[in-house]
């Protein structure tokens, strides 16, 4: 038995968090790719067979009263809340990431008013989030400036209205500073919005206590809400009377079931919603969220920078010098929860490591994805991790 691995089972056996391992439906793989999709809360399946059979199925329509469907999205919304720092009353569940991207982006201009024509956006986005701006900035006749975050600062000024930004970058994990930028944004009097995909239910996000304007988030990654569960719109309290969506829709109507011709919005976070709710998967979610009850963030957090400096330290001991390459920042305070790491092989290194029982991703070029669900990872399963990377690519 080697070094690493005594002292990984030493690590588990003072983890705190370790027992909620036992609240997801796990094997003998070891899972790495939370940061893709998150495991499956073994309180999910009773959930949803209730949703279907009792409430859906003998209820029926009933259910939307009787059964709570109608108020899910903002009840779900004021569960996800602490789990990222704001107070209830400001988070709508409900529709994709992408979708409540547009009508953040496009309400954020809006807010921002008269001469400022220019939308500022991480050039480092995932994909899908420079798509939108850039539709956005057509559809609002701005300009669309991509920059790096570490160039935000540089690029404010008279003109920009919105600024959208990844709180942790999808490829390399690293973690941006929210609280200084949106100081940088506010001081230049643009409005910021913030994708935390890959920080909420990771590390603390702190959206009411750093002043963010308006944020957007999946739920399917730390959240494990399920494939394709709903995401969710975060609008600060005192922005909410000023928030135009540009997809308004019945469930955001004052009066839902009056069905008038004319629009008017609803009060409060409620005008983030559109149409009908996917109840199905937003139930699922609910239940998925259970497992968060008496869990801090804060002690998450100290997890994961516990469980990525280990895997990092496994790697150097197992992996030969100079085969594999981490381009995750070392320093804490610029880590998110998962571990990227450089391999020229990367792709077929991570379909053997699939083949092993070890279970990340892989993006192209050539970097291997390692996700660290505090909830359900351990410190033995990171050694293993390391020690058939090592032996992968030996």
């Amino acid at each position: 038995m080697s070094e690493l691995t005594v002292r990984a089972e030493k690590l588990d056996a003072a983890d705190e968090l370790a027992g909620l391992r036992a609240q997801f439906v796990l094997d003998e793989v070891v899972y790495l790719d939370g940061n893709s999709l998150g495991a499956l809360p073994a309180a999910v399946p009773g959930r949803v067979e209730d949703v279907v059979r009792r409430q859906w199925g003998a209820l029926r329509i009933r259910s939307w009263d009787e059964s709570g469907w109608w108020t899910a999205p903002e009840r779900i919304g004021d569960r996800i809340a602490p789990l990222v720092g704001a107070a209830a009353g400001q988070i709508v569940v409900g529709d994709s990431t992408s979708v409540n991207v547009f009508k953040a982006l496009v309400a954020a201009v809006r807010m921002a008013g008269p001469g400022r024509d220019e939308i500022v956006v991480d050039a480092t986005t995932f994909p899908t989030d420079g798509y939108i701006a850039e539709s956005a900035a057509r559809m609002t006749g701005c300009t669309l400036r991509p920059v790096t975050p570490a160039e935000v600062p540089g690029a404010l000024g008279e003109r920009t209205a919105a600024v959208l930004l990844n709180h942790v970058d999808y490829r390399t994990g690293r973690l941006h500073d929210l609280p200084g930028l949106t100081a940088a944004v506010h001081a230049a009097g643009a409005v910021v919005v913030w994708d935390l995909c890959h920080s909420a239910g990771a590390l603390p996000v702190g959206l009411d206590e750093h002043g963010v304007d308006l944020a957007v988030g999946c739920t399917y990654k730390y959240l494990n809400g399920g494939p394709g569960s709903p995401a969710y719109l975060y609008v600060r309290s005192a922005l909410q009377d000023r928030f135009d969506s540009p997809l308004p829709g019945w469930n955001s109507h004052a009066e839902p079931f009056g069905m008038r011709p004319d629009y008017e919005a609803a009060p409060g976070a409620l005008r983030g919603r559109v149409g009908t709710p996917d109840i199905l998967s937003m139930l699922a979610l609910e239940a998925a969220l259970e497992v968060w009850d008496g869990v801090s963030v804060e002690a998450v957090r100290a997890k994961s920078l516990a469980l990525t400096d280990f895997f990092l330290e496994c790697v150097a001991g197992y992996a030969p010098a100079g085969r594999v390459e981490s381009v995750t920042p070392a320093a804490h305070e610029e880590r998110g929860s998962q571990v990227a790491l450089r391999c020229e092989d990367a792709g077929d290194v991570m379909k053997r490591l699939i083949e092993r029982g070890v279970v990340g991703d892989f993006r192209s070029p050539d970097v291997l994805r390692f996700g660290f669900t505090p909830l359900y990872v351990g410190f033995g399963d990171v050694e293993r991790a390391a020690r058939v990377l090592g032996e992968v690519v030996a």
